[in-house]
């Protein structure tokens, strides 16, 4: 579902991603990992089609990312870390601006199917201006799955929430995963959230992959170390 052979993207001298080379195969929840300014969010606006990489290239659904980036966008949803929707506007107005932008069909039904989808109709006539962090993340995945995309991108989802939020969150992608098949990749710093949500991950250091594969794979390859946490401080 996504192929990338060594994209890399400078500023001037400065390298923010290296050479970054994955495959993550359809209906994976991929987990992608490291510090702040390690290059995950510039790694997500490259195959987002957001931002145009220097050099390499990459595919989402056998798609090139810059010949070929409005099919591309027809294929993925994208939610941002802070999501960015007009807080003065109901959530069903929202979403019936964003999905008319999108030429969604049938956009009446579809706003209140990805409510239903996210478990949130009753915030339909809501302002996002009244709404926490964790009630406009929830509209933005519903803003995300409009279009019903393939892939589903996120920007550290669950950065801010309570930990009630974070559950939410967690089985809200979980849902979305295993029941529409959806493909997620993840940028996080939680731990903790990726062991229960994510099949694979991957993890970056200064714009360079240090490792990935199935979390399986990934502990067998550190055998002395005990949990993720563990292989991911000893390798940073």
């Amino acid at each position: 579902m996504i192929e990338i052979q060594e994209l890399t993207k400078k500023y001037g001298d400065f390298t923010a991603v290296n050479q970054l080379s994955l495959s993550i195969k359809e209906g994976e929840i991929f987990g992608y990992l490291g510090h702040n300014g390690s290059g995950k969010t510039t790694s997500l606006l490259m195959m987002t089609t957001l931002l145009e990489p220097t050099s390499g290239a990459a595919s989402i659904g056998g798609m090139d990312i810059v010949k070929q980036n409005l099919e591309v966008r027809k294929l993925i949803g994208y939610l941002p870390e802070n999501v960015n929707m007009y807080s003065e506007l109901t959530s069903a107005e929202n979403l019936r601006f964003f999905g008319k932008l999108s030429a969604v069909k049938n956009i009446e039904q579809r706003v209140d199917e990805v409510l239903k989808i996210v478990n949130f109709s009753e915030a339909k006539t809501m302002k996002l201006g009244k709404m926490s962090k964790g009630m406009r993340q929830r509209i933005g995945i519903a803003q995300a799955i409009l279009h019903n995309p393939k892939i589903l991108f996120l920007d550290e989802p669950a950065s801010g929430l309570d930990p009630q939020g974070t559950k939410e969150m967690r089985d809200l992608l979980i849902m979305l995963n295993r029941e529409y098949g959806t493909t997620i990749f993840m940028n996080t710093h939680l731990l903790s959230e990726v062991t229960k949500t994510c099949t694979s991950i991957g993890i970056l250091k200064q714009g360079n992959l240090l490792v990935s594969g199935t979390i399986d794979e990934i502990h067998k390859n550190f055998p002395e170390e005990k949990t993720l946490e563990d292989i991911y401080l000893k390798i940073n």
